[in-house]
């Protein structure tokens, strides 16, 4: 297992870096959402990459690609497609739209409407479109990788928790070091040469993948360790509410497929620990108290990591 998931991991990160410099943790994040069957949000200050990391990590996969540039005027049937009526036929039929794919980047999700936003809900979730009572079913595999600014709010329309809920992780990139901003002037600086990434990595390979990462093993010290972590977050004096079942859920497929990616069958307290502040960062909403002091969600998850006790990784190998 160890070589399999090495060496598709290893191909695919190696093609993304001709494009994307010194991202490697955050690409390895994406390709565990697209194996545990989820949907990342990418949110920084403009600049950082965003939207060249997404569109490099879908050229790394021999899959479909679309991207949805959202703007105010946007609405749910640029998304989804709709009935369009045909003079010749003197007929109604569905013509499809960009969701029908294999990865969809909505890039700046938060400018577009709350009804079109909403419009991805059942296609994130379900995998399918329904229009005027006929449901299609999506492509597989489906990722939709949606980005956003954390800064220049006005005119924004922020995601409900309901719609936060539907992403599996939430990711920031932050700044490059400046060996990685320089060595990006250096191999980037002129063009991006997206037509220089090789595909490695096609829908058969990764529903193979996808079945493979749900086999991996979790002792039941790990599915405690998870729902003590989650107890944890509803009793905090500074979180207002703390993770659904639906985010342990969450973390717990997330946990397998990063120990599969790791060359693993069994999951050890390391993987929930790795996974805990991509998963769950944007799954607690913080008190006012917590606002005030200018805390973020991952301080708080990271105090929540110290001190629940860790299961032995000799007993979870049992």
């Amino acid at each position: 297992m160890k070589a399999l998931t090495e060496g598709v991991l290893e191909n695919l990160l190696q093609e993304v870096s001709k494009v994307v410099i010194g991202r490697d943790k955050e690409l390895k994040f994406l390709f565990t959402a697209m194996l545990t069957e989820g949907h990342v949000l990418i949110e920084d200050v403009p600049g950082t990459g965003k939207t060249t990391m997404a569109k490099a990590f879908s050229k790394g996969l021999d899959c479909s690609f679309t991207r949805i540039q959202c703007t105010p005027d946007l609405l749910p049937a640029d998304v989804v497609g709709g009935s369009i009526y045909s003079p010749k036929t003197n007929e109604f039929y569905f013509r499809k739209g960009p969701v029908f794919t294999n990865v969809l980047l909505v890039d700046e999700i938060n400018r577009t409407l709350p009804r079109t936003q909403s419009s991805l809900l059942e296609c994130m979730e379900e995998r399918q479109v329904t229009i005027d009572g006929e449901t299609y079913p999506l492509s597989r595999p489906f990722i939709v990788l949606a980005t956003q600014n954390s800064i220049e709010m006005d005119g924004t329309f922020s995601l409900p928790e309901a719609q936060l809920d539907r992403f599996l992780m939430r990711i920031n990139l932050g700044y490059p070091s400046p060996e990685e901003e320089e060595l990006m002037l250096e191999q980037v600086g002129d063009f991006i040469p997206f037509e220089a990434i090789e595909s490695k990595v096609d829908p058969n390979q990764i529903q193979t993948l996808q079945a493979q990462c749900k086999e991996v093993h979790v002792h039941p010290q790990i599915r405690k360790y998870i729902t003590d972590l989650a107890g944890e977050t509803r009793k905090n004096p500074l979180i207002a509410m703390g993770v659904s079942p639906r985010a342990s859920k969450a973390l717990y497929k997330t946990v397998k497929t990063w120990a599969f990616l790791n060359g693993r069958d069994y999951a050890i307290p390391d993987d929930v620990k790795d996974m805990i502040q991509p998963v769950w960062n944007h799954r607690i909403i913080l008190k006012t108290e917590a606002l005030i002091n200018d805390m973020k969600s991952e301080e708080i998850l990271e105090e929540i990591k110290q001190s629940v006790p860790t299961p032995k990784e000799q007993v979870v190998r049992a």
